[in-house]
């Protein structure tokens, strides 16, 4: 189809040379060396590319455009906390920012085909189709860029190819199938021909820049110490494994497409392979394998293991290995370091603040798919049953002359303490340990943390928990890091490849030897020998049920658990039920019956704020020693989503903005919309 090029994919044609060069000096560093000051706003590509250094800075500004999944700007974009983070709109998270666009446009269903910058991954607004050109551009003309080995100009092109394919990730699972574009566009041409592709069309086009730019680029970073973000052999290998893992995925690849019955649209083929195929998950398995044979020859990679078998060394192995630049588990990430007023500090900043911006309060549906410590299953009834509520986060001892509580042992899976902030876990982390001290996360109502919010459920710890990923703990000790955004890496792998193995091979040894090489680094016992009950040796159901609960357990506030439910159609199951928090009342020994604190007259309900410091005098005040004993509460929350009358299909993709559909140039609309 013919269009005029005034219109296509908003601003792709005029988008300025500049563009590359505005980012690339704010926003982006090659580990920790930025580069030199790139040419003014009226650059030409004849000002960049005679010129080796412009040109390098190019491609820098080209990656600078990349998404980055933590919100720390206030512009509109998936980087911003007015919009939010796609784990809000699963059942582990509740967002309770109420200015938010996806507490106003999503949990309300008002998102439509106008809705624009409220969209928590917008068509036009990613710099996505800016960040392509970009790409573009400098494989059209780094060829005669002089002073520049032509090594590294196949390198540097073959990075491009990375970023475009990436790019198109990032929309494809968000929208489905999309228009390819193989080339950069010049403002004086005067018609395209850009149908939107199927979904094989897009995804065939993803992979084969994949497989171009790994036959050229190394398998590591270079040098680490001055090229880490780059794209490598290993990325794009492992990205070209998560693009047919979602490919394979039931979402499109099923007998009948996501919308059913409910919606038609005249192609299904951008939204719908249209038949279910082994081969797919075939193809994903291959890929996997391929990725283990280079990793195996070559190494550079491996999961951050325990110096312990403690729960210090268990929860540093894990923070370790997505938060530290350095992590060897760690296969690509994006950063940044500044954009305009905001900056890079401004997640750990406002997060490590506890700021209602980034309250993504973590459900109790959620906290309940940790297991224990030794990996069995945690379940609410039976420790209930035990009378052992107490002791499902942390226990220890009270001894005579000391406040605090002795002997303090971690209950729970060590990733739910470095993902959940949940009480009676101590609030300060140490940057070089997973050794943790001060005061103690006081989360019942009008706990010195908590202080009212699970009673009027808001704020950061308004379902009784807050969020520890990418926080850790609350004295910011990763304030000054430039925190970075795990796209690829390794534990994840695993897991995909564990996913293909069942669904290719009907590979239970397989799948089960990948999940328990995750959990054998928190402690946590084999899979199947902690659930008997699930005969996980032989019920693909159970299995496949069991790898997307470790998913989300091992990759929290990583997006994964949103494009999980999505590419498994499980937003009937999952997305229609209604979450819930947890209340904890402090109990006080009265007249030898347990009594709520809240209920007595002018006791102070908060601990280490309160009690601790007016009756320390003598451990016989009843406000003496830590509280131990709880009541507990499971309330269903208040902030509801439309999601909770019925999940509407058309929700498992985007709708592209209207305003794109109508420029006539193949664009469609997806079902629904």
């Amino acid at each position: 189809m013919k269009l005029n090029n005034k219109t296509f994919i908003g601003a792709f044609l005029t988008l300025s040379l500049a563009l590359g060069f505005g980012s690339c000096t704010d926003d982006i560093a090659f580990g920790n060396k930025f580069l030199g000051k790139a040419p003014g706003t009226d650059a030409t590509k004849d000002t960049v590319f005679n010129n080796a250094e412009y040109t390098r800075q190019f491609l820098v500004g080209a990656y600078a455009l990349q998404y980055y999944g933590l919100p720390y700007t206030s512009s509109h974009s998936s980087a911003s906390y007015w919009n939010g983070k796609f784990d809000a709109l699963t059942d582990c998270w509740q967002l309770h920012f109420t200015q938010s666009s996806v507490f106003q446009t999503y949990y309300s269903g008002q998102l439509n085909a106008t809705s624009g910058s409220s969209s928590v991954f917008g068509y036009l607004n990613e710099n996505c189709w800016e960040l392509i050109r970009s790409a573009y551009l400098l494989q059209e003309n780094i060829g005669r860029t002089p002073n520049m080995e032509e090594t590294e100009k196949t390198q540097m092109k073959a990075e491009a190819k990375c970023l475009i394919a990436s790019t198109y990730f990032n929309l494809f699972r968000m929208y489905g199938g999309l228009p390819i574009v193989k080339r950069s566009f010049n403002v004086g041409e005067t018609s395209y021909d850009l149908p939107r592709a199927s979904v094989e069309e897009t995804v065939n086009f993803m992979v084969g820049l994949l497989d171009e730019a790994s036959k050229v680029l190394p398998w590591t970073p270079e040098d680490p110490t001055s090229e880490t973000g780059r794209w490598t052999k290993a990325a794009a290998m492992a990205m070209k494994c998560q693009i047919l893992q979602f490919a394979a995925s039931p979402l499109f690849n099923s007998d009948k497409p996501y919308y059913g019955s409910t919606y038609s649209i005249t192609d299904s083929s951008p939204v719908w392979y249209g038949n279910y195929s082994k081969d797919r998950w075939t193809r994903c398995k291959t890929a996997c394998e391929e990725f283990l044979q280079q990793l195996n020859a070559n190494g550079g990679y491996s999961l951050v293991q325990p110096a312990s078998k403690t729960i210090e060394g268990y929860r540093y192995a894990f923070r370790y290995g997505y938060v530290n630049q350095n992590s060897p588990e760690v296969i690509f990430a994006t950063r940044v370091s500044s954009f305009g007023k905001d900056t890079k500090f401004m997640w750990t900043q406002l997060g490590g603040g506890l700021n209602e911006r980034y309250s993504y309060a973590p459900t109790q549906e959620y906290v309940e798919m940790f297991p224990w410590a030794d990996g069995k299953p945690f379940n609410w009834t039976a420790t209930e049953n035990a009378g052992k509520l107490d002791q499902m986060f942390v226990k220890g001892d009270t001894i005579a002359t000391k406040q605090e509580l002795q002997h303090r042992t971690y209950t729970r899976d060590p990733r739910l303490y470095e993902t959940v902030m949940v009480n009676g876990d101590l609030e300060t982390s140490s940057l070089n340990s997973g050794t943790m001290s001060g005061n103690n996360f006081e989360l019942w109502d009008g706990g010195s943390r908590a202080l009212n919010g699970p009673s009027t459920e808001s704020g950061y710890f308004a379902t009784g928990y807050g969020n520890n990923k990418y926080i850790t703990g609350t004295n910011n000790v990763y304030l000054r890091a430039q925190p970075q955004w795990v796209v690829l890496s390794l534990n994840d792998f695993y897991l995909t490849y564990a996913e293909a193995l069942l669904q290719a091979d009907d590979n239970f040894t397989g799948a089960l030897q990948y999940v328990d090489k995750i959990r054998s680094r928190v402690g946590l016992k084999g899979l199947a020998e902690c659930n008997p009950g699930e005969d996980l040796t032989s019920n693909k159901e159970n299995l496949l049920s069991e790898i997307l609960r470790e998913r989300v357990c091992e990759l929290g506030m990583s997006n994964s658990r949103y494009f999980d439910i999505k590419r498994y159609k499980l937003g009937q199951q999952v997305l229609s039920q209604k979450l819930h928090g947890l209340k904890m009342y402090r109990l006080r020994k009265v007249d030898g019956k347990w009594v709520h604190v809240n209920d007595i007259k002018n006791a102070n309900t908060q601990w280490w704020n309160g009690d601790k410091k007016t009756d320390k005098g003598s451990n016989l005040n009843p406000g003496f020693y830590e509280p131990t004993h709880f009541d507990y509460e499971k309330f269903e929350s208040r902030q509801s989503r439309t999601w909770w009358s019925g999940y509407d299909p058309k929700w498992y993709l985007e709708p592209f903005p209207q305003t794109e559909v109508n420029k006539g140039y193949g664009l469609t609309q997806n079902p629904g919309w």
